[in-house]
């Protein structure tokens, strides 16, 4: 296993297009966990006030529509 700084210094000499692609694979794989948190919060209840929220702006008629 590699340590933080060698996983560092082997990302700071990558080639620009396997850098590229590394940052896409990183950027997909932290929406993949976010998606994952967001999931599991909203089955726990976490996220109903966020709906309530709307819902009440929209029976005031200050919800805007898309």
């Amino acid at each position: 296993m590699f340590d933080l700084a060698e996983i560092l210094a082997a990302i700071e000499n990558l080639p620009e297009k396997d850098f590229v692609q590394l940052r896409k694979w990183f950027w997909e794989k932290d929406w993949q966990k976010w998606d994952k948190q967001i999931d599991a919060d909203s089955g726990l209840g976490k996220l109903d006030f966020l709906v309530k929220e709307a819902l009440d702006e929209k029976n005031k008629g200050q919800l805007e529509e898309l």
